[in-house]
């Protein structure tokens, strides 16, 4: 983790531009964790600003290193790294799932108190899928339904707080570190480092609303 301060970020109602930012945020990390980046999603990163809203903010170095790394690679290209890193028959290099950085073994009981959790929130998982819901793509879209959801009763900074302290927290930058230090990644050396910096911005966010 970089030894700079974080900026925090402001929490504020649903319709607050830098809710939507935070959102969008969750949104963008869940597609490159999920799957390498298709041509479509590749031409809007090479459209995308690269100065964040304040210049020489906490984010900024990280999302350019992003918007370059991403800017530089071909779908093909990031395909063999994602399998590489997270694909292929039998123990991929680096885990996507919670519960092996929680637990030090897939499918433990992180997995089932964030099941639990999950349908407290009334959310289930899609059967079509064959990820479990650990998989940090699907924490990082919960992160975004109750941040940018319309049921307000799930909706709220509270469920966030709590989902983000047990459920994101604990265990992503432990993943973080894992692909960072792979030799295969490249291109998601900058996903690790910009996801490591975004949940600490996140976590003294939180920080500061429990003072």
């Amino acid at each position: 983790m970089s030894d700079t301060a974080a900026t925090p970020l402001r929490f504020a109602s649903a319709d607050d531009g830098e809710e939507l930012a935070r959102a969008e945020m969750y949104g963008l990390l869940a597609q490159l964790w999920i799957a390498p980046p298709d041509d479509a999603l590749l031409q809007q990163f090479k459209v995308a600003v690269t100065q964040a809203p304040e210049s020489g903010g906490h984010l900024e170095t990280p999302w350019q290193a992003l918007v370059a790394a991403m800017r530089n690679t071909t779908a093909a290209e990031a395909a063999e790294e994602y399998d590489g890193l997270f694909g292929g028959v039998g123990k991929p290099e680096v885990f996507l799932y919670g519960s092996y950085y929680l637990s030090g073994y897939l499918n433990e009981k992180p997995l089932a108190l964030l099941r639990d959790d999950l349908a407290r929130l009334g959310l289930t998982r899609d059967d079509a899928r064959g990820e479990t819901e650990d998989h940090v793509a699907y924490v990082f879209e919960t992160m975004r339904y109750l941040i940018a959801g319309d049921d307000v009763a799930v909706c709220n900074l509270e469920q966030q707080r709590r989902f983000f302290r047990a459920h994101v927290q604990a265990w992503v930058a432990q993943l973080c570190d894992a692909v960072q230090a792979h030799p295969l990644a490249r291109r998601w050396r900058a996903v690790a480092q910009m996801t490591r910096e975004f949940v600490a911005v996140e976590t003294q966010g939180f920080d500061l609303l429990e003072q």
